[in-house]
C-alpha cells in the first residue's frame, strides 16, 4: 500500500533535500580548495608562465615598440600606453584561464582513482557534483587572479580602490565561465591525457583570440570573426578596460583598443552579462553529462 504524505511532510522532504545537495557542493568545493592550498608547489608554479609573458615578454616589446613609435598607442590627449600596461589585463585573463582548467583535470583524476564513483552513487542530485566542482575551480582560479594584482606596480599599472572593486566581479565571472567550460569537458573525458590533449587543443587559440597579446581592431576579416566568438574576449576586454582607466588612460583610448561591433565599443556591463551566460550554458551541459547514467 502506497504511503500518502501531506504538504507539510512533502515541503520538509524536499527541504532536506536541497539541504543535503547544497552540503555536497559546499563540501567538494572545501576538498578541492583544501587540495589547492596543500599544493604549494602549484600555487608558486602556476604563477611562472603569467609573470614571464609580464616581465620578460611585456618588457621586450615594450621596448622595442617604444623605440620604433614612442609608445605601444596614444590616446587624444597625448597621453602614452606602454605595452606592458596593455598586457597587465591580459595576463590575469590568462592566469584565471590556466588555473581554471584544473576543475577538469580533478574530476577525471577522481575519476580514475574512483573517488568520483563514491561521489555519484551517493543520495544527492549529481548535479551539485559539478557545482561544486565548478565553484572549486573558479576560487582557485580567483585566488592566482588576486596574486596577480600584487604585480599590478611591475606592469606600470596603477590600481585605486575603485578599480580593484570593479575588478573582483569581473575576474569572478571569468573564473566562473571558464571552470565551468572545463568541468563541462571533463565530465566527458576518461584520462587525463585525452583530457590535457583538449586542453591544449583549445586553450592556445582562445588565450591567443582573446586580444590578451594585441589589440582586437584592424584584424584581417577572418580573425576579427574568429575573435568575436572567443568568450575569453568578453572576459578580458572589460578587465583591461578597468585597468587601464585606473591608471589614467582616456576611456576613448581602452575604447579604441577593445571588442566593437558594428564600429561601436561594447560597455562593460554587456560583455560581462556575454562572459556570465556562456558560463551558465556551460554548467547546464556539465549538469547534464553527469546526469548521464555511466
Amino acid at each position: 500500500m502506497a504511503t500518502v504524505r501531506t504538504p507539510i511532510e512533502t515541503t520538509r522532504t524536499r527541504a532536506s533535500v536541497h539541504k543535503a545537495n547544497l552540503r555536497a557542493v559546499y563540501i567538494i568545493w572545501y576538498r578541492d580548495v583544501i587540495r589547492y592550498f596543500r599544493d604549494r608547489f602549484r600555487l608558486v608554479a602556476s604563477l611562472a608562465q603569467p609573470l614571464l609573458y609580464l616581465v620578460i615578454f611585456g618588457t621586450g616589446l615594450s621596448s622595442s615598440l617604444s623605440g620604433a613609435g614612442g609608445g605601444f598607442g596614444r590616446g587624444p590627449g597625448g597621453e602614452a600606453l606602454d605595452y606592458q600596461q596593455f598586457l597587465y589585463g591580459g595576463v590575469i585573463g590568462m592566469t584565471i584561464l590556466f588555473t581554471a582548467m584544473f576543475a577538469g583535470i580533478s574530476i577525471v583524476w577522481d575519476r580514475e582513482f574512483g573517488f568520483l564513483k563514491e561521489i555519484l552513487v551517493a543520495p544527492i542530485s549529481r548535479s551539485a557534483v559539478a557545482v561544486g566542482k565548478t565553484l572549486g575551480g573558479a576560487t582557485q582560479a580567483m585566488v592566482q587572479g588576486l596574486i596577480l594584482l600584487l604585480l599590478a606596480p611591475v606592469a606600470g599599472v596603477k590600481l585605486t580602490v575603485v578599480s580593484v572593486l570593479e575588478l573582483l566581479p569581473l575576474m569572478a565571472i571569468v573564473a566562473f565561465a571558464l571552470a565551468a567550460m572545463s568541468v563541462a569537458l571533463g565530465s566527458r573525458m576518461r584520462s587525463i591525457q585525452g583530457f590535457q590533449g583538449i586542453m591544449n587543443f583549445l586553450m592556445m587559440p582562445l588565450f591567443f583570440l582573446s586580444g590578451a597579446l594585441f589589440p582586437l581592431r584592424g584584424l584581417p576579416a577572418w580573425m576579427e570573426f574568429l575573435t568575436r566568438l572567443d568568450p575569453l574576449a568578453y572576459g578580458i576586454d572589460p578587465m583591461r578596460k578597468v585597468v587601464l582607466t585606473g591608471s589614467g588612460i582616456p576611456a576613448e583610448m581602452t575604447d579604441a583598443i577593445g571588442i566593437s561591433i558594428g564600429g561601436s565599443a561594447l560597455p562593460i556591463a554587456l560583455e560581462a552579462a556575454v562572459t556570465l551566460l556562456f558560463g551558465v550554458v556551460m554548467l547546464a551541459v556539465a549538469i547534464a553529462n553527469f546526469r548521464v547514467r555511466e
